[in-house]
């Protein structure tokens, strides 16, 4: 059953989101209602389907969690500018 919910939002909010649903070819009622259902979801969201083109970017290397690329890319520019 539908009902009606009345929200107060910041007018320039509501004109980019109209305009994302018109790019998307949907309604923005029903882009809000899809994005409270998948915040209100008991389920994980496993199927989560990933495009081939990003799939294909993965490089299969994985990095460690306390990696620290600030100081990765001051030693490597230090050892360049030697």
């Amino acid at each position: 059953m539908n009902t009606k919910l009345t929200l107060k939002l910041d007018q320039e909010i509501i004109e980019k989101a109209k305009q994302y649903a018109s790019d998307k070819k949907v309604s923005l009622s029903r882009l809000i209602e899809n994005y409270l259902n998948a915040l209100t979801s008991d389920k994980p969201n496993d199927d989560l389907q990933i495009s081939p083109f990003v799939k294909s970017l993965s490089s299969g290397i994985s990095i460690p969690l306390d990696y620290d690329y600030k100081k990765s890319k001051a030693d490597y520019l230090n050892q360049k500018n030697k």
